[in-house]
């Protein structure tokens, strides 16, 4: 298996009593949490500004094949794809080709109720629309294979909301999947050209993809769940088929390599400017206590981030993505120039307190 670990430098001072190797601590925790290197795992990147401070991966991408997990793998990242699709939102308002104030019945003038006249963009990006998830559920291909287009059909017709815009706080993707169109009804290019040739692009970020079915994704991971009956991994069906098929809201695929210049290209604002990425990581709602999704106290959603602010402590600007066996985390301290990033093809860990963790190594080593 193929690692990188690439040492801490110039971070700590030399004293009497010197601090346990931060990097020792954060390695010996992703060891714990996956011992087997025959199994699946999990690849880990943490960035201070510039410099990667680690890098490794753990674990194997494919089961079958004995390939290893590399910083050049491709995961599902699942519902951090969002941030992405929110970028081209506000990337769109920079150049002026639509307002956050914008209704949805600009872009959906097909969406009968008048309460559409109400809802704007930033309450889309905030998850605060009020629009409920009526897909059919019940419905295992509906909820599998439909596309961002097929997904969003019920709102045509929709006669309720759950609460008024703005009001409230509800994670619903597919309010996210209505990003799809609106870029291509803006912007006359289909979403995902639009993807790459202003967001994935720009950033250099190669070998980041949509799926879909029978797209070739290089050094594809695959996602695995643990069966107790079985006493084994199982893979899912998700490298296979067109399983979770909209692309707005969570099926692109992304590499530690990657992640790393989307980092940097957010840092160096040429994606999106400051005032946009301040608008995306300020908190627009407070997330209640009792909301599922493992969540901290102490957290609201922007734009396509979490934000979570305790006192005392630098803003966590960070995002979740699971589906199909994938598990993973994307978090940055902005203004500690902090990023950190795993992911993982198989679901398995609480990824709030192996965050948590990490994050307290940091502390103790004054990092953060």
């Amino acid at each position: 298996m193929r690692t990188c670990l690439v040492a801490f430098v110039a971070m700590l001072m030399i004293s009497c009593n010197p601090a346990p190797d931060p990097v020792q601590r954060i390695d010996e925790l992703f060891s714990s949490l996956y011992p087997d290197p025959a199994a699946p795992g999990t690849a880990v990147l943490l960035m201070q500004g510039d410099s990667i401070l680690f890098e490794k991966c753990y674990g194997l991408a494919d089961l079958e094949t004995g390939e290893p997990i590399t910083p050049q793998t491709n995961f599902c990242l699942a519902s951090i794809s969002k941030q992405f699709a929110a970028t081209a939102i506000l990337q769109l308002a920079e150049r002026g080709e639509l307002s956050l104030d914008d209704p949805l019945s600009r872009f959906f003038p097909e969406f009968k109720a008048g309460f559409y006249d109400s809802i704007t963009l930033r309450h889309i990006l905030s998850h605060t629309s009020g629009i409920p998830d009526a897909r059919p559920r019940d419905d295992h291909d509906f909820v599998y294979y439909s596309t961002d287009v097929e997904s969003c059909r019920y709102m045509i017709d929709l006669d309720r909301l759950n609460f008024a815009p703005g009001t409230q706080y509800e994670y619903v993707n597919p309010t996210y999947q209505l990003i799809y169109q609106i870029v291509e009804r803006v912007t006359g290019v289909p979403f995902e050209e639009y993807m790459r040739r202003n967001i994935f692009g720009p950033a250099g970020m190669d070998s980041t993809l949509y799926f879909e079915a029978g797209r070739y994704i290089p050094s594809m991971s695959h996602g695995y769940t643990f069966d107790e009956s079985a006493g084994g991994y199982v893979e899912c069906d998700y490298g296979e088929t067109a399983f979770y098929a909209s692309k707005a809201d969570g099926c692109l695929y992304s590499s530690l390599h990657d992640f790393a210049l989307w980092e940097k290209a957010l840092r160096g604002n040429s994606i999106i400017g400051e005032e946009s990425k301040r608008e995306a990581w300020t908190p627009h709602v407070m997330i209640p206590e009792d909301a599922a999704y493992g969540y901290n106290v102490d957290t609201g959603y922007g734009y396509g981030w979490f934000i979570q602010r305790t006192p005392g402590r630098s803003d966590c600007i960070y995002h979740l993505g699971d589906n199909g066996g994938y598990l993973n985390y994307a978090g940055r301290i902005p203004d500690k120039g902090i990023l950190l990033v795993f992911l993982a093809n198989c679901d398995r860990i609480d990824r709030i307190a192996t965050a948590d963790a990490v994050y307290d190594i940091l502390r103790e080593a004054g990092i953060i």
